[in-house]
C-alpha cells in the first residue's frame, strides 16, 4: 500500500481524537518562540494514510505490531503532517522511544517524533517526559557561545524543567560557590537562590514535576587544576520550591558529593562520587534509605534503560544493573577500560562512556559489550545525547563534540574548550532545549548550543495518560501540538529532506521502540 494511497472518510478520526500538540519551529533555525495560540492543529486529509484505527494497539519492546511503510517519493521540502493519540509506559523504568519516524541514520534525511527521557548524561537528567518533533537534511550544525554562567569552571549540572534551562556550576574559587543559573536567552544566565555553599551543584534530575539539585565539593585536582580553596563539603539535595529558592530535601552524610541523581520506578535515586561508596533512595521528606552498593563499590552516573537502573562505576570499569532489590555486575566494559562515565540510549540500545581509551561501548541482546568505537584520538568520553535523531558525545583531553555514523565511526564536529595550557578540557554535561543542543565544558565554564535541522521542543514534564499529538510541516516552518494546543515556535527555511524508499515507522525510529499504547495514527503528504 503506497503512503500516499486514499482512506475512506468513514476512518478520519472523529473530532475527540482530533485534539492535537503544539510547537511551531520553522525548519533550520535557532530562533525559538512563544507558540501562536490561533495556529490550528492539522487534520488528515481524505488523501490521509491510516497507520492506525480507532482501537489501541499495545506497543512492547519486541519489535513493533505495525509494519513500516515504504514511502514511494521523497518528502522534499513538500508539506507534511502526522497525528496519534498515544500513552506511554508510566513506569519511569526506560527510555520512552520514538512514535513515529521516517529517518536514514547514514545521510540523516527525514524526520523523527518522539517523547524524550534522557537519563545518566554524566550526572544529570537533562531531559524528562520531553516531546520533540525535527527534520534533517544532513545538515552541517551551527554552533553559538552562550557565555560563561557566573565564576564556573564547569558545568557540572544541567537540566531543563517547566520550559528553562537550568545549569549547575562548579566555581571552585572563594568567595564563589557552587551555584544554579537559570538560561534567559543566549549569553544570559540568573543566578537562583543559594543551596549549602559547597563547590558544586554536582547533579539535577527532576521527580513528580520538581526540580531536584545535589551538591558536593569537587576535587579540581582530579581534572589535574588546582585544588579548590573552599572547604564546605556538599553530599545534601535540594528541591526548587519556587522560581529561585531551595528546600533541604536530604543530607546523605557522610557522602561529601553526590555524583548522580536520577527518577527510576518514580523513586528518586542518589550515588556517592567519592568514598565511601553510597546509593539512596528518596523517601519524602528530609528521610532517605541507604541501599548496599555492588561489593561496596562505588556507583557514579545513574541511568534507566529497558526497565532497570544502570550504574557506572570508576572502581574497576564495570556497569551494574539495579532492578529495584539487587544489583547485577554486567562485568567490565573492556580490559583496558578502568572508568565510565555517561549513558544514552540509541537504537534501543544502551551505550556507554569509558575512560582510558576514549571509546564507547554498546550493550548486546546477550548482555555482552560491543565496541562502538574511539572519538579521534581522545582519551575519555563524557556527554552523551541523541539530539534530533543523531548520536553526539563530548571528549577529554581536547573537549570536542562528536557525531556517530555507526559501525565504529565517529566525525568531529567542533572543540569547544580552547582554554591553552591545561592538560584536560572536558565536554562535560549536555540536554536539548528550545530545539538546541547545549553542552557545558572544563576549564573554561562556557555553555555552548548546536542546531542542526530543524527541531521543535515542549520543554515540559508531558503529563501521564492519553495525549493526542500531531506534527506538522507547512511552508518551511515545523510546528507540533499536544491536545489541541499550540505549545511552541520556531523560525528557519525548508529542508529538502530525501526520503524515497525510506520505510515510515510507527512507535520506532533512531532512538528506539515506543512502549506504551497508541490509536488513531495517520500521516498525510502533500501530492
Amino acid at each position: 500500500m503506497s503512503l500516499l494511497s486514499r482512506i475512506e472518510d468513514r476512518f478520519l478520526p472523529s473530532p475527540a481524537n482530533r485534539l492535537l500538540l503544539g510547537a511551531c519551529l520553522l525548519v533550520g533555525s535557532p530562533r525559538v518562540h512563544a507558540a501562536d495560540p490561533d495556529v490550528a492543529a492539522p487534520r488528515p486529509s481524505a488523501g490521509a494514510v491510516r497507520l492506525v484505527g480507532g482501537e489501541e494497539v499495545a506497543f512492547t519492546p519486541a519489535a513493533s505490531p505495525v509494519a513500516g511503510l515504504r514511502q514511494e517519493r521523497k518528502l522534499g521540502a513538500g508539506d507534511f503532517a502526522v497525528g496519534l493519540s498515544f500513552r506511554s509506559d508510566e513506569t519511569a523504568t526506560r527510555d520512552l522511544g520514538d512514535l513515529m519516524s521516517l529517518w536514514d541514520p547514514q545521510t540523516r534525511h527525514g524526520f523523527t517524533l518522539g517523547l524524550r527521557n534522557n537519563a545518566g548524561c554524566t550526572t544529570s537528567q537533562p531531559n524528562w517526559r520531553q516531546l520533540q518533533f525535527g527534520v534533517d537534511a544532513g545538515t552541517t550544525p551551527e554552533w553559538r557561545d552562550e557565555g560563561r554562567p557566573g565564576d564556573a569552571l564547569l558545568g557540572f549540572s544541567i537540566a531543563v524543567h517547566e520550559g528553562r534551562l537550568y545549569v549547575g556550576t562548579c566555581e571552585p574559587k572563594l568567595p564563589h560557590v557552587g551555584r544554579v543559573y537559570r538560561y534567559d536567552g543566549p549569553g544570559r544566565w540568573t543566578p537562583l537562590g543559594p543551596l549549602d555553599g559547597s563547590n558544586a551543584v554536582t547533579a539535577m534530575a527532576t521527580l513528580d514535576g520538581r526540580l531536584y539539585a545535589a551538591t558536593g565539593k569537587y576535587k579540581v585536582a582530579g581534572s589535574s587544576l588546582p585544588e579548590s580553596d573552599n572547604p564546605e563539603r556538599g553530599g545534601r539535595v535540594y528541591r526548587l520550591v519556587d522560581s529561585d529558592r531551595w528546600e533541604l530535601v536530604g543530607d546523605l552524610d557522610p557522602c561529601g558529593a553526590i555524583a548522580g541523581l536520577v527518577n527510576y520506578g518514580g523513586r528518586l535515586y542518589a550515588s556517592s562520587l567519592y568514598a565511601p561508596a553510597g546509593f539512596f533512595r528518596y523517601e519524602g521528606g528530609r528521610e532517605w534509605t541507604s541501599i548496599p552498593t555492588p561489593e561496596a563499590k562505588r556507583v557514579q552516573s545513574l541511568g534507566v534503560h529497558g526497565g532497570a537502573l544502570y550504574a557506572t562505576s570508576y572502581d574497576g570499569g564495570s556497569v551494574y544493573r539495579y532492578d529495584g532489590k539487587s544489583w547485577e555486575d554486567l562485568g567490565p566494559v573492556a580490559a583496558d577500560i578502568t572508568q565510565n562515565y555517561s549513558f544514552t540510549t540509541y537504537q534501543d540500545s544502551l551505550h556507554v562512556s569509558t575512560w582510558p581509551a576514549g571509546k564507547v561501548y554498546r550493550l548486546g541482546a546477550d548482555d555482552r559489550w560491543v565496541d562502538a568505537g574511539r572519538l579521534g584520538a581522545e582519551l575519555e568520553v563524557m556527554a552523551m545525547l541523541v539530539h534530533n535523531g543523531s548520536f553526539y558525545a563530548g571528549s577529554l583531553p581536547r573537549g570536542e563534540v562528536f557525531r556517530y555514523e555507526g559501525g565504529e565511526r565517529w566525525t568531529p564536529l567542533k572543540q569547544l574548550d580552547e582554554t591553552p595550557d591545561v592538560r584536560y578540557r572536558r565536554v562535560w554535561a549536555m540536554a536539548t532545549h528550545q530545539g538546541r543542543l547545549f553542552a557545558t565544558t572544563l576549564p573554561s565554564g562556557k555553555v555552548w548550543s548546536m542546531s542542526a535541522g530543524g527541531l521543535a521542543t515542549y520543554d515540559r514534564e508531558l503529563a501521564p495518560g492519553w495525549h493526542d499529538v500531531a506534527a506538522r510541516r507547512t511552508a518551511g516552518k515545523l510546528h507540533l501540538f499536544v491536545d489541541g494546543r499550540a505549545v511552541a515556535e520556531a523560525d528557519g527555511a525548508g529542508l529538502d529532506l530525501e526520503t524515497a524508499g525510506l520505510e515510515l515507522k510507527l512507535g520506532d525510529g533512531p532512538r528506539g521502540r515506543f512502549v506504551g499504547a497508541i490509536k488513531d495514527a495517520w500521516f498525510d503528504a502533500a501530492p
